[in-house]
């Protein structure tokens, strides 16, 4: 027997091989979209051990009776090169993108929070609070809205006496002012 031979004779087929990472990568998919965007938002350690087992239970899917290293160099090109398919599919197809993403889902309107999408989303006013303040956003009250987007990230438009100066906006004020003080007015 050669040296090399358990580095590249597969139990399995190419095709089989192809077909097992393709359907996995699939269902999980599915299963994050339905368990929400919560999940990769905000992980506690809970939603960790979840992600680090539910990893461990589908690899034997994937790999099947084959632990060659070219079957599993084969599911590691399906799985990243699946991805990239459906990542530039779901980027020109927006009903795709739709299907597969889902939509943004706003979570505060008008400096209150939508308590019903919350607990749909699975997300508590401490953990809101939380992810605003992260943002550097005090108080519910001082936002316009905030979505959660379909990544998990949390987009917030604040009210417009609640935004922060910019560069731009302290350059108005300083030359508004020289331009009264140039007129000899207080």
């Amino acid at each position: 027997m050669e040296w090399y031979t358990p580095f590249i004779t597969m139990d399995i087929g190419v095709g089989e091989k192809i077909l097992r990472t393709i359907v996995v990568y699939l269902a999980i998919a599915i299963l994050l979209r339905v368990a929400g965007r919560r999940l990769m938002a905000q992980m506690n350690s809970l939603d960790l051990v979840v992600v680090l087992l539910l990893s461990n239970v589908v690899q034997n899917a994937i790999i099947g009776p084959d632990n060659s290293v070219l079957g599993a160099l084969i599911g590691a090109v399906v799985l990243i090169g699946f991805d990239l398919l459906l990542d530039l599919l779901t980027q020109r197809n927006r009903p795709l993108r739709h299907l597969l993403e889902g939509r943004p889902i706003e979570l505060v309107k008008d400096g209150h929070a939508d308590r019903a999408v919350l607990a749909r989303v699975g997300i508590s006013d401490r953990e809101l609070a939380l992810a605003l303040s992260r943002h550097g956003v005090d108080r519910v009250a001082q936002v316009q809205a905030a979505s959660l987007e379909t990544a998990g990230d949390l987009l917030i438009d604040l009210k417009p006496g609640d935004r922060p100066a910019s560069r731009d906006d302290l350059a108005a004020a300083v030359a508004e002012l020289k331009a009264l003080i140039a007129q000899g007015r207080p």
